[in-house]
C-alpha cells in the first residue's frame, strides 16, 4: 500500500469544515471509553465493558438501520461476575437509539489510533481541494451523504450482521472518488515501502485506483485471512457515491499544476514545507 504526504494541487480558500472535522473525529476518539488503555497498550475488562456499551448506543448496526430491529438487552458498562467468572452486565437499554442517527454519530468513532490516523491523514491530502471546489456547505453535506451511502450500502449487503459499524471512511472514500473525477491528472507524493520508504510523486488516477482496486480485492476476500473486522464494501459503496456526486462538477474544474514526469529518489522530494 503506497502511503499518500502531499498532493501538488493548491487550493483558493482555507479548508475550514477538513479541519473541523479532523478535530471532530480526534476528540470524540479521545473522549471514547477505553482510549487511556489503547494508548497505553491494555484495557481493562471495565474499560472494555464500557467500551461496548458506548458503541452498541452510538455505532451503526447493519441490523437495525435494515430491519429496525433494535436489541431487547444491551452491555450497560458495568462489570460482575458470575458462574464463569468476571464479565459485562447485560440489560436493557436505558436510552432511545435513532438508527438512522447512528450512521451519523458513527461517522466519528474510530475503533483505534490506526484507524483514526490513516483516516485523518487520507481527509487531510483529499479534502482541502474538493472542499475548495466545492465551497464548505456543499462540501459538508458532500461528506455526510457519502457516509451514509456508504453505511447503507453495506448494511444492505450484511442485513443480518449485529457487529457495529465505526468510522469515517465511508465518507472519506466519497472524497477519494471526487477527487479521482475532478482531478486525476493532480500529482500526489506518495511513500512506497520497498526495503525503505521510497518518495515518488504519482498522478492521482494511479494512486486512488489502486487504493479502489485494493478495496475491492480485500472486499472479495483476495490477500486476506479474515476480511471481517473492515468494512471494505462501505469504502467501495462511498467511493463510487463520491464519483457519482463530483460528476457534474467535472466540466467547470479548473486543471491542477502539472508538473512532468515520475520522479523518485531524492529528486522527488518537496523543495517547501507542508
Amino acid at each position: 500500500m503506497v502511503i499518500p504526504v502531499h498532493d501538488v494541487n493548491p487550493v483558493r480558500r482555507t479548508p475550514w469544515v477538513t479541519y473541523a472535522l479532523i478535530a471532530a473525529n480526534v476528540l470524540v476518539f479521545l473522549s471514547m471509553p477505553g482510549i487511556a488503555g489503547s494508548v497505553a497498550g491494555e484495557s481493562s475488562l471495565a474499560q472494555l465493558c464500557r467500551l461496548h456499551a458506548f458503541l452498541d448506543h452510538y455505532a451503526a448496526v447493519p441490523r437495525e438501520l435494515i430491519h429496525d430491529q433494535l436489541p431487547g438487552s444491551v452491555p450497560t458498562g458495568e462489570v460482575a461476575v458470575g458462574a464463569q467468572g468476571p464479565g459485562c452486565v447485560i440489560g436493557a437499554p436505558d436510552y432511545a437509539k435513532s438508527p438512522v442517527l447512528s450512521v451519523f454519530t458513527a461517522l466519528f468513532l474510530h475503533g483505534s489510533w490506526l484507524h483514526l490516523l490513516g483516516n485523518m491523514l487520507f481527509l487531510l491530502i483529499f479534502g482541502n481541494n474538493i472542499e475548495d471546489r466545492m465551497g464548505h456547505v456543499r462540501y459538508l453535506l458532500f461528506y455526510v451523504v457519502c457516509g451514509y451511502a456508504a453505511s447503507y450500502g453495506f448494511a444492505f449487503l450484511n442485513d443480518d450482521s449485529a457487529d457495529p459499524l465505526i468510522g469515517a471512511s465511508g465518507a472519506i472514500a466519497g472524497v477519494l472518488g471526487a477527487y479521482l473525477v475532478l482531478y486525476p491528472k493532480a500529482r500526489v507524493w506518495v511513500l512506497v515501502p520497498f526495503l525503505i520508504f521510497l518518495p515518488l510523486r504519482l498522478p492521482a488516477w494511479l494512486v486512488l485506483g489502486f487504493w479502489f482496486g485494493l478495496q475491492a480485492a480485500y472486499s472479495s476476500g483476495e490477500g486476506l485471512t479474515d476480511a471481517g473486522t473492515v468494512a471494505y464494501a462501505a469504502h467501495i459503496v462511498g467511493f463510487l457515491a463520491g464519483m457519482l456526486l463530483a460528476w457534474p462538477l467535472k466540466a467547470g474544474t479548473p486543471p491542477p499544476p502539472e508538473p512532468r514526469g515520475l520522479l523518485f529518489g531524492r529528486k522527488a522530494r518537496p523543495r517547501h514545507t507542508w
